[in-house]
């Protein structure tokens, strides 16, 4: 049941944000903010994603990319407002009032979540059910399937991760203005909501596999074009591209797994999927910094996540072609 968890990051999610604005102490602060608001977020992502995927059987890419577009309308409208707050009052006054907005906008919407209807097996037409949909959840996630799933989550994140959390700094040391730098940032998140519509409707028409491994070959390769660009009019170009390929590529891996697996034990399996890609998110920017600190230079942060989004497109390669039954008429 997602509304349950849904709920319960809610409610975490403004309760988190109240008591880090109330924090008195550096320890009480990462213990409010960084455990308990990284808690609650982690609460929506997998089990609404899962839940959309459940509730279509056509154009599913396309409609698991629309709702994970929230995650890219999010920062270009609570950032600025945040921004706004801290300018007029304080740190403290814009995280209090942000935890109360989460209390307000997301309890009420919460009701609105169903969960999608039962299949109903016609047996003139039956419905193609994927073969993993028997399987326990230890049995899948110890499945190829899962490994290779989560391994290619793992290396898309790290290699478009460090990149990403880096690119204000990099594009300044090119010798960009430190505002217009970060439009660069903005370009990529706006890049990124059309990119999720396009791999969306791509990977219904032409099928996941293909689209997911050209998408991740594509990161690589502008990875690496980054090494070559000084001016800020380069960098909007290859933002463009960049950012509407890893946010076209991320709600691909729900797909996959839906289509893995089936709907009975998706939400476990792609939360654990997810967690894996939370671990690249993670050692992107932390390898990024070191290399810098190592040689004051991010050439070899593009040239190391260029290799490593090549690495996720081979591993996805290796994924085996769907597995494919039909439901038996009764």
């Amino acid at each position: 049941m997602a509304r349950p968890v849904v709920m319960i990051g809610a409610v975490m999610l403004g309760l988190a944000l109240v008591l880090a604005s109330r924090a008195g102490s550096l320890l009480s602060f990462q213990l409010t903010y960084g455990v308990l608001v990284g808690l609650a977020a982690s609460s929506f992502f997998a089990p609404m994603i899962a839940l959309t995927t459940g509730w279509f059987d056509t154009n599913r890419g396309l409609a698991v990319s629309l709702v994970s577009a929230g995650m890219g309308v999010a920062p270009m409208t609570i950032s600025p407002f945040a921004r706004w707050l801290i300018s007029a009052y304080d740190w403290r006054t814009a995280m209090f009032d942000i935890g109360v907005m989460a209390w307000v906008l997301l309890i009420p919407v919460m009701f609105l979540v169903r969960q999608p209807p039962k299949p109903v097996t016609d047996a003139a037409d039956p419905e193609p059910v994927a073969e993993g949909a028997d399987m326990s959840v230890g049995q899948a996630l110890r499945s190829p399937q899962f490994i290779i799933l989560g391994l290619t989550f793992f290396a898309c994140c790290a290699a478009h991760s460090g990149p990403i959390f880096h690119m204000v700094s990099y594009a300044m040391l090119c010798g960009v203005a430190p505002m217009a730098a970060v439009t660069i940032y903005s370009v990529e998140g706006l890049a990124g909501l059309g990119g999720r519509l396009l791999y969306g409707v791509l990977a219904d028409r032409l099928g996941v596999k293909p689209v997911l491994v050209a998408g991740l070959a594509i990161q690589a390769v502008v990875i690496a074009a980054y090494l070559g660009v000084r001016q800020l009019e380069h960098f909007y170009m290859l933002a463009v591209i960049f950012g509407a390929t890893y946010g076209g590529v991320m709600p691909l891996y729900a797909v996959l797994a839906r289509e893995y697996f089936g709907q009975r034990i998706l939400g476990t399996v792609f939360g654990a999927a997810t967690m894996l890609s939370s671990l690249g998110m993670a050692f992107g920017p932390l390898a990024g910094g070191m290399v810098f600190d190592a040689y004051a230079s991010y050439s070899w942060l593009f040239i190391g996540s260029a290799i490593i989004g090549l690495g996720a497109a081979g591993i996805a390669i290796a994924f085996p072609p769907l597995p494919r039954r039909e439901l038996q008429p009764a």
